[in-house]
């Protein structure tokens, strides 16, 4: 393992005994190359040829208030797989508030928990007064990679095979991008939004795959609300309305806190790819908050109504009590809980015809952040590979296979002290793939087999030339093992997740948790290259 390491950003950061500046939240502020990383166990599969990207909220300077997990500088972490061998490289993002703090040598905007007037300079984003730091999300569109901040800054640009900082995108709203945009690999556009303080306070874009903003409409809400994802089918965007947001009353105050405004139903934005806000389709559903969409489509309904189907994490409790043990940070540690908003695998039908919602739980356990395999993206999808959390923290200590065809789930639970990452579901290449079989319907009595411990080492089922399957492929994940101090790129079979990782290799430093992931294939990388030559030939 050959280890190139570059020049040391500039940091103040303290020691700390802050829960998520510590432990397996340390920030890691070593930028490295590393050629190819060692296996420690098993063998990294041939059949797995592209990049695992994570985006990683990873502070550099020393708080000026209170500290959340969201405030932390942008730090991309990229593996390269190919041939059964892979590299490793991390980089922060560069962003205009990264920057400045660098010259300065210490943080000059507040937090998510800090009080108006802490930031030193004009703050970013729908509260106005944070640092733009692009954390939260990171999704390849073009050929480029976008890192994106969950209250709407710039979407800024990353080279995905040498993390190249490439600055932000042109074709960027003056509302910012939210988190979470999506991309449509078949026409090649990306879909996205952003909300604000001010009306119309939402807006939804299209970008097409030559980077231009083909299309942006504004999004009428009555007043300034928190989305956080969206969804998209192959005719339709899917954006939400939630009586979780700001208390209107004090934001009068620039006092930024949310709550659940009893009374208000969820509602759901169906507008089509390219619609006007007149083509809106709006429909009503049970009041809840939802972080995360795993996967929506069209169908038919056994009426024959065509009819969209969503499916996500529907929260019980999404204004969650505070957990007291955890003293000054009982209300900020419940905010990050699963366990204490309390999510569960959800279904939302909206009948095109009647105009009628109907929902279904799919799932008794409490999970998030899901993965699908990338290929059913807008298709009906049977699996949901999600995450479980150690209760009390935003930490994953393990994943659920969900079939939400049978309601039969497997469990594989990390051993305590090791943490994973959100695992994209990555499809085995070599084999012809299929659609989904069989009606997905209401689960009924759901089986569960578990393995709880030490990662095992056995090799994925499948052999090359075979059908896929839905399943037939891997989840790649990176670890953070507590007890050595270490962190490693970990590889599961994803029809079979009870075994646990197949394959480990180890990392060049320990590196902090982190929040949203995506995979790219090389060959959909080769794809775009092809097509911007061809674009600039013409």
């Amino acid at each position: 393992m050959t280890i190139t390491r570059h020049p040391p950003v500039r940091t103040s950061l303290e020691p700390s005994n802050h829960p998520y500046l510590s432990g397996p939240w340390t920030p890691c502020h070593e930028e490295v190359d590393v050629d190819e990383l060692e296996v420690i166990e098993g063998v990294i599969p041939g059949d797995i040829d592209g990049i695992y990207l994570r985006n990683t909220e990873n502070p550099v300077h020393q708080p000026l208030g209170r500290h959340h997990p969201f405030d932390g500088d942008a730090m991309v972490h990229q593996v390269s797989i190919s041939g059964g061998r892979a590299s490793y490289r991390n980089r922060f993002i560069r962003t205009h508030c990264f920057t400045e703090e660098q010259i300065a040598g210490k943080a000059l905007w507040g937090g998510l928990m800090d009080p108006h007037g802490t930031s030193a300079r004009p703050g970013y984003g729908a509260h106005e007064g944070l640092k733009d730091t692009g954390s939260t999300d990171i999704i390849v569109h073009a050929g480029t990679a976008y890192a994106t901040f969950y209250q709407c800054g710039e979407a800024w640009m990353l080279d995905p095979v040498t993390l190249a900082n490439k600055g932000k995108a042109p074709w960027g709203p003056i509302d910012g991008v939210s988190a979470h945009p999506k991309v449509d690999e078949a026409t090649g556009e990306m879909m996205f939004f952003n909300y604000s303080k001010y009306a119309p306070y939402m807006h939804y874009g299209v970008v097409d795959r030559e980077g231009n903003l083909a299309h942006y409409v504004p999004i009428p809400l009555p007043g300034p609300r928190l989305p956080h994802d969206m969804a998209i089918t192959k005719n339709w965007s899917i954006l939400n309305d939630m009586p979780l947001y700001w208390d209107v009353n004090l934001l009068e105050r620039k006092i930024h806190a949310a709550r659940i405004h009893e009374g208000v139903p969820t509602r759901f934005a169906l507008i089509p790819r390219h619609g006007q806000p007149e083509d809106i389709r709006w429909f009503e559903a049970s009041p809840t908050y939802v972080l995360h969409w795993t996967n929506a489509w069209e169908a038919k309904n056994e009426n024959g109504d065509d009819e969209v189907v969503l499916e996500g994490y529907y929260q019980d409790k999404p204004m969650p009590d505070p957990i007291e043990e955890a003293g000054e940070y009982s209300h900020m540690m419940a905010y990050v809980d699963e366990h204490s908003f309390q999510s569960r695998l959800h279904r939302w039908r909206f009948n095109l015809k009647t105009g009628e919602t109907t929902e279904e739980r799919l799932s008794d356990r409490i999970v998030e952040f899901g993965m699908i395999n990338p290929d059913y993206l807008m298709q009906k999808s049977r699996y949901v590979w999600s995450t479980t959390t150690r209760p009390g923290w935003f930490l994953f200590n393990g994943y659920v296979r969900h079939d939400t065809q049978t309601g039969e789930e497997q469990v594989y639970q990390l051993p305590d002290g090791v943490y994973a990452s959100e695992s994209p579901m990555v499809p085995r290449k070599g084999a012809a793939s299929s659609s989904s079989s069989g009606a997905v319907g209401q689960p009924g009595s759901s089986s569960s087999s578990e393995a709880v411990g030490q990662p095992g080492s056995s090799s994925s089922s499948g052999a090359v030339g075979q059908q896929k399957r839905e399943d037939d492929g891997y989840l790649v994940t990176f670890l953070i093992d507590e007890n050595t101090g270490t962190s490693q790129l970990a590889i599961l079979d994803a029809s079979d997740i009870t075994k646990g990782p197949i394959c480990r290799a180890a990392l060049p430093h320990k590196i902090s948790s982190g929040v949203h992931t995506c995979w790219v294939e090389h060959s959909q990388l080769a794809a775009d290259a092809a097509f911007r030559r061809a674009s600039e030939a013409a």
